[in-house]
């Protein structure tokens, strides 16, 4: 893992270039909530094309923790660490899940994010949870990860080692963050401000996404101002880890049909 300090704490990436030359836009993936950088270790085979970063989000992983009231000052803060990852790696696409789309829109609205372009997965302009998983994530953690892996939530797959690695990553990233992370998403809502983002998008989603359902992607991709959706057909919420090969294979035929590979 690389480290790049700023604004009084540190952030964890790894960053992989089996290129060549450094060519092609350089790609970084934001994780989404109780997430870290390993989620995305099915996309690391892209690093033959162009570089790739990955990287854990303040609290998560490797990266230290910071203390702010979940919402805008998380996500500012959440931002602040993909801003300071970028400056390392100059990567020019940028792809979230979940709370990561999250985090890019919110880049792209507030901060006049300089990229070629976003890819938000499994996400939406507004991300309301269920009353009854906020209320788990703060009073019993056991019980909201056992929903959280259940079929068709994060993943559709009945895999027990997808499913596993889901339960474990929450697991490490603890109660207090991911719970921040989950009321982070709640009250985040960005509809009104969705034209701010006008370069081009690719807005990805699993057909069987309970969490992030289909329609929310139908939204992202009417009313953004230059946007592609994707359906990845059997996956629930994470699709890049439930379906790696597909997921990449979208994204790749985005950048090449946008002449940016």
């Amino acid at each position: 893992m690389e480290r790049v300090e700023h604004h009084g704490r540190t952030t964890a990436y790894r960053h992989v270039d089996r290129t060549d030359d450094g060519g092609g836009p350089g790609l970084c993936f934001v994780h989404g909530s109780g997430g870290t950088g390993r989620l995305w270790n099915g996309q690391l085979p892209l690093a033959n094309r162009t570089p790739v970063t990955t990287l854990d989000l303040s609290g998560h992983g490797d990266s230290d923790d910071i203390d702010a009231d979940a919402g805008y000052q998380t996500f500012a803060a959440y931002g602040d660490d993909v801003l300071a990852v970028l400056e390392e790696t100059d990567d020019r696409v940028l792809v979230g899940s979940s709370l990561g789309g999250a985090v890019l829109m919110h880049l792209a609205i507030e901060r006049d994010l300089d990229a070629d372009a976003l890819v938000l997965a499994g996400t939406g302009a507004r991300l309301g949870v269920l009353d009854d998983l906020l209320t788990w994530l703060r009073t019993d953690f056991e019980r909201a990860v056992d929903f959280l892996v259940e079929p068709g939530h994060l993943v559709q797959t009945d895999d027990p080692d997808v499913r596993e690695r889901s339960r474990a990553i929450l697991t490490e990233t603890g109660r207090a963050v991911t719970h921040r992370d989950f009321l982070s998403c709640h009250r985040f809502d960005v509809r009104g401000d969705l034209d701010a983002i006008d370069g081009p998008a690719l807005v990805v989603y699993g057909s069987e996404d309970k969490l992030t359902p289909p329609w929310f992607h139908e939204y992202l991709a009417d009313h953004l101002p230059d946007a592609t959706l994707v359906e990845i057909e059997g996956a629930a919420h994470l699709t890049m880890l439930e379906s790696p090969a597909v997921f990449n294979e979208v994204l790749i035929d985005f950048l090449e049909t946008r002449n940016l590979l």
